[in-house]
């Protein structure tokens, strides 16, 4: 499996109101949808898959999210693609498959939401790192 590409279709950060002191902060990440897009720039031995996809960051109680939606296209040997759709027609993935795309949306958009983050001076939805003295 190879990444061809990956585009943001919505990327939308909102601060509803300043920080109250105990903020929780969950995550949701989906995989809308998964089907086959014919490029004609790869080998004809492998199906391009587009995978659809949203993520959301909500910060409770009401004070903030930043939400993602945008697709990947991936380069899937041709026998491989045909069992991730025939999987999906039951809105199913096989664990490895789907661990791997979500890999690849973390990765992206995590970078993009702590940018964003700063900007708008959220906290942080992951912890960073950060020097101490030995004393």
């Amino acid at each position: 499996m190879k990444l061809v590409g990956f585009n943001f279709n919505k990327i939308s950060v909102e601060k509803s109101k300043e920080k109250n002191e105990k903020i929780k902060i969950s995550s949701n990440i989906e995989i809308a949808e998964i089907k086959e897009v014919v490029l004609k720039l790869v080998d004809s031995k492998e199906k391009i898959l587009n995978v659809s996809f949203s993520y959301l960051l909500k910060y409770e109680p009401d004070f903030a999210k930043v939400e993602f939606e945008g697709s990947i296209l991936l380069s899937i040997e041709e026998k491989m693609a045909e069992e991730i759709l025939k999987k999906w027609e039951d809105k199913e993935t096989a664990q490895d498959f789907k661990l791997a795309v979500l890999n690849v949306i973390f990765k992206k958009c995590n970078v993009k939401a702590l940018q964003l983050e700063e900007e708008l001076n959220l906290p942080f939805h992951m912890p960073m790192a950060s020097l101490k003295s030995s004393k």
